[in-house]
């Protein structure tokens, strides 16, 4: 199953982020581009788990304002770099199912297999997180057990989201789904959409 490999990579990339811990550590894929369906869903993860810890450190209190809006910035980028690497896994599999005549009857799902694998990817880090919380010495009992019961909540989430990721999959394989990739109309990156860039011209 395609989410189990997925899965397995995600785990890999989380447990790798936090050997050193930090979000300025460099990155290494661990898989060249000859294994792509790997290389990209490694990437996609290191990029979701920066973000992750980005997001961590901002919403510190005492953040000095100058170093929020220059991590702002980062975040901003990262953001760019995750929806971009959604469209290249859409991207692989549009190319994988290519020769699929979808069913006359064939439908189309809410979401892309990729945002699929974005949630899934997410997942990852709040189950790692989750745990780590779920089984903190320092923690009272009160709030291990409120932690656990969430983590297996979000055990369970994940089960079905990638019951559901590989359900899709394989209906698009046999021409009962079919996908479609709405390239990024995002907005407030480009001087000449957004209004305050374009003023700046």
């Amino acid at each position: 199953m395609f989410t189990t490999k997925a899965n397995a990579i995600f785990q890999d990339v989380i447990n790798q982020y936090h050997i050193i811990n930090t979000v300025d550590q460099p990155f290494k894929n661990k898989y060249d581009e000859s294994d792509l369906l790997e290389h990209l869903l490694y990437r996609k993860c290191w990029i979701d788990t920066v973000q992750w810890h980005y997001e961590d450190i901002i919403r510190d209190p005492k953040i000095d304002p100058v170093e929020a809006l220059t991590l702002k910035r980062k975040i901003d980028a990262s953001n760019q770099d995750r929806t971009d690497m959604v469209e290249y896994i859409d991207s692989y599999f549009l190319n994988k199912y290519k020769d699929v005549t979808p069913k006359e009857d064939a439908t189309i799902n809410t979401e892309s297999p990729a945002w699929g694998v974005d949630r899934l990817s997410i997942l990852a880090l709040k189950i790692y997180h989750m745990n780590e919380e779920a089984t903190r010495t320092d923690a009272s009992d009160a709030h291990r057990e409120a932690c656990q019961k969430k983590l297996d909540i979000l055990l369970e989430q994940r089960v079905d989201l990638s019951t559901a990721i590989d359900t899709l999959l394989s209906d698009i394989e046999k021409g009962d789904k079919y996908m479609k990739v709405y390239k990024q109309m995002k907005m407030y990156n480009d001087d000449e959409l957004n209004p305050v860039l374009r003023s700046q011209k």
